[in-house]
């Protein structure tokens, strides 16, 4: 039953794709770890960092389509879940240091000692443990966006006015983030991690299991978002986005749809931030900026919104653009950014993945005049 649940909504095109992330995510590891450096095909462990920091972006995009693509609510705040799950990893990689800090303080993290904390502060317990971490990397997030929506859609706020509502959330948590009092690392963060499961963080074959860990991460996201839009929840869910005020006329409880649909998406944001800490080595509170949430909602609009390969293919493209532009010509990347969405907007309104769709909608009308 639970099989047949979440394949209902996966066509072949869509199982072909979640293939293709498995693929990436085994293959890759493989050649970083089997095939000789000297060789042409050997991956080095940049890379493999590399498309395991995407495949990150990859879902949180995932969990903004969710609810932007698929129950119409531009949430403009998703850093703030991705964000808030990479810290709940961090606390955990942090205790995981022990007296190898510079300090040598078995308990404090470094920059407690720093600040001269002479106790652990009470919401750092627990993190020593990874099942605890693990717990905290989905329950964080998923209370804030629960707390958030409740009152937001019983309120009826939509539109506009929520997109603005999240984006100021992101932004107050990014500057409570910034203060030291805060006993989270204040403007540096958490950094220099040692180990994750015993393992060093630093070693080629940690980041090729969490490189593989990612590309699982996204199947699931994939597999799991496919049968909640597929089943008649998700029917009722585009609905919502088409005509709420018909779908409060026959009877549904929108306000329950958003809020089940928002919160699973926090939390599918809070998981990515957590497989995203360990690969790139540190979280800080530039990762709540206003910025990154907006930049998540330009991979979706790239990649194709309402489609589930599309934010994938999205953030994929945007970030490689960044990654390649930031260090070739780095004073025009801000333009091409805008650029994009701008050309996004007027020629690709279903985005990259509905390019071909177009062009035969296009060759169809040429012929049947």
């Amino acid at each position: 039953m639970i099989t047949r649940f979440l394949i209902q909504g996966m066509d072949r095109k869509l199982q072909l794709f979640v293939l293709l992330v498995l693929a990436i995510g085994i293959v890759l590891p493989l050649l970083n770890q089997f095939v000789p450096p000297a060789s042409p095909f050997h991956v080095p462990a940049w890379v493999l960092q590399l498309i395991g920091k995407y495949l990150c972006y990859a879902a949180l995009a995932l969990a903004v389509d969710l609810v932007w693509g698929y129950c119409g609510i531009l949430t403009l705040g998703h850093a703030a879940f991705f964000a808030l799950g990479g810290y709940c990893m961090g606390m955990y990689l942090m205790r995981q240091i022990g007296s190898r800090g510079v300090y040598g303080n078995p308990v404090l993290p470094d920059f407690m000692v720093f600040l001269n904390y002479k106790t652990l502060p009470w919401f750092w317990h627990g993190f020593d443990m990874f099942w605890f971490a693990a717990v905290m990397v989905v329950l964080v997030p998923s209370v804030l966006a629960l707390a958030l929506g409740w009152f937001a859609f019983r309120s009826r706020v939509t539109g506009v006015y929520l997109s603005i509502i999240t984006q100021a959330m992101t932004f107050a948590l990014m500057l409570a983030f910034f203060r030291n009092d805060m006993g989270l690392g204040g403007n540096n963060g958490l950094t220099d991690f040692k180990d994750i499961l015993g393992f060093s963080v630093q070693a080629d074959g940690t980041r090729a299991a969490l490189c593989f860990a990612s590309a699982l991460m996204v199947a699931a996201f994939l597999v799991m978002s496919a049968a909640v839009v597929g089943s008649r929840f998700g029917k009722a869910l585009t609905a919502v986005r088409d005509a709420e005020s018909r779908m409060r006329f026959l009877g549904y409880r929108v306000e329950g749809y958003k809020l089940f649909v928002f919160v699973l998406s926090a939390a599918m944001a809070g998981v990515a931030g957590a497989l995203y800490v360990p690969q790139v080595g540190i979280i800080n509170p530039s990762e709540f900026s206003p910025g990154n949430s907006i930049e998540a909602v330009l991979w979706v609009a790239v990649g194709g919104r309402g489609t589930l390969i599309g934010p994938v293919v999205g953030a994929f493209l945007v970030n490689w653009a960044k990654t390649y532009l930031t260090g070739a010509i780095p004073e025009i990347w801000l333009f091409a950014l805008g650029a994009l969405f701008i050309a996004v907007t007027l020629f690709l309104p279903k985005g990259v993945v509905g390019l071909w769709g177009q062009i035969r909608g296009r060759k169809a009308r040429a012929g049947a005049t």
